[in-house]
């Protein structure tokens, strides 16, 4: 569902925990069910940098089983076959029903990408989760966009609540991948 940057019409930006929300207004062409429709997007990035390795990083990315211990919105989190593009899982975030995902893109060691849709919200959401080297370490940064019909009605008070999740959430994320890091030095 790729949009040229010439269809944007205007963007205007929220701030959210001194974190900038963008709100894109896309006219999208030849996008199914949204041709010739305003497309509402709101998107939220934050980006951390750790000492630990980007392979460490990876190795929690892609044990699902790991994703419960460092993103404390998370009550269960499962996939139905590998760690690979195209493969289905099952998400529930805490206090909220189970969803359904898909693993859109993987790049190893250098991140991943999966998308929600909520049909019942009349959203779609995509987070993107990138890792690259930096002068201090791993530059870590996580993305959500969401979109779909009612992303203007809901769009803001989701990716507000997500604004203030995903800093803990990777902070969360470089803490273990330190202290495995640690352990293994131990040992």
């Amino acid at each position: 569902m790729a949009i040229a940057e010439e269809a944007w019409d205007c963007r205007a930006s929220f701030f959210v925990s001194s974190h900038r929300i963008d709100k894109y207004n896309m006219y999208a062409y030849n996008m199914g069910k949204y041709e010739n429709e305003v497309l509402i997007m709101y998107e939220f990035e934050h980006t951390i940098t750790t000492t630990a390795q980007a392979a460490t990083i990876w190795a929690l990315y892609s044990d699902i089983a790991t994703w419960t211990e460092w993103d404390k919105g998370i009550a269960f989190a499962s996939l139905e076959g590998p760690f690979v593009r195209g493969t289905r899982g099952i998400l529930q975030p805490e206090g909220q029903g189970r969803l359904s995902f898909e693993l859109t893109e993987i790049e190893p060691c250098q991140g991943f990408s999966d998308v929600t849709d909520i049909p019942g919200a009349g959203i779609q959401v995509r987070f993107t989760h990138r890792l690259a080297p930096s002068d201090e370490g791993t530059l870590v940064t996580h993305r959500v966009a969401i979109t779909g019909p009612n992303a203007d009605a809901v769009g803001p008070d989701f990716i507000a609540a997500l604004s203030e999740g995903i800093p803990h959430t990777m902070a969360g994320l470089a803490a273990m991948a330190l202290e495995k890091e640690r352990a293994n030095e131990r040992q």
